[in-house]
């Protein structure tokens, strides 16, 4: 009786990682740098585990991930600079390798995904690598030199800043102060006008008085200055004479001093006319 089963191989459905080492790589200017080691997670549905392995045998991913990796790998490799592949290019690596797989097996093997690929730093020359590590440590001392300068620059950037600060300080000081002057010297400006307001007003209204004083002096002057009024003082003038005059020239005596009055009367009318 012949068995059904002669042999059997283990295929892993879930989330395994394969590891491409050693990798030759060549660059576009001829120099040749080695990976040590490329990782590559994927995992292949349960569903397209026969399809995949009746195509490709249970060791599907030599065809499908190893040989691919070292094929894409020199094909990136052989269009780049050791510049981009070392140091410009390498985070891209990685990246690059998971879409040109995929791309790939969507075709040959749908039921097999890549997850991520992680690539390791190349080993190159020991002299380039030599002169790269030099160029790394020139660039540290440019970026050390650079950050020290805007290090100064801000320093002495904050240094203007507070000298300008304190040069608007101390000028708005100053303008305060100057206004402050103007506004005390405007005060006193006004006191003293008012000062010579009141002065003036003060004189102004003694002279008025002074100017009505003497106007109704006059007016009251004027209203004694009547015929009745001057015959009575000219009456009171002689009752006041004690003296007694006898003889026949006593009538032209009388006669004179009537005569003398007039003449007194006359001159204070004429007084009071020039007034």
């Amino acid at each position: 009786m012949i068995p059904f089963v002669t042999s059997f191989k283990s295929v892993q459905t879930t989330m395994q990682t394969d590891e491409v080492k050693n990798i030759p790589c060549g660059t576009s200017g001829g120099v040749v740098i080695y990976f040590d080691k490329i990782e590559v997670v994927n995992f292949l549905s349960p569903d397209h585990v026969y399809e995949t392995v009746k195509k490709f045998t249970a060791d599907y991913d030599k065809p499908l991930i190893f040989n691919k990796i070292h094929h894409e790998l020199n094909q990136f490799c052989s269009v780049h600079s050791l510049q981009e592949v070392y140091i410009d290019l390498f985070s891209d690596i990685d990246e690059h390798l998971k879409n040109a797989l995929q791309t790939d097996l969507t075709t040959l093997a749908p039921g097999l995904f890549i997850q991520a690929v992680r690539v390791t730093k190349p080993k190159i020359p020991e002299q380039i690598r030599k002169n790269y590590e030099l160029m790394e440590a020139e660039k540290t001392k440019l970026l050390i030199s650079v950050q020290h300068q805007k290090v100064v620059e801000k320093e002495a950037e904050t240094e203007r800043k507070r000298a300008i600060i304190e040069a608007e300080k101390v000028s708005q000081v100053s303008k305060i102060q100057y206004e402050q002057k103007i506004m005390e010297k405007e005060s006193d400006k006004k006191i003293a006008d008012i000062e010579v307001q009141m002065q003036v007003n003060r004189e102004k209204s003694m002279a008025d008085a002074a100017y009505y004083k003497v106007k109704t002096e006059i007016e009251a002057n004027k209203a004694k200055l009547t015929p009745e009024y001057l015959e009575m003082i000219k009456y009171e003038a002689l009752a006041k004479n004690t003296k007694i005059y006898f003889g026949n020239s006593i009538p032209s005596m009388f006669s004179d001093n009537f005569l003398t009055l007039s003449k007194s009367d006359n001159s204070v009318k004429d007084e009071k006319k020039k007034i």
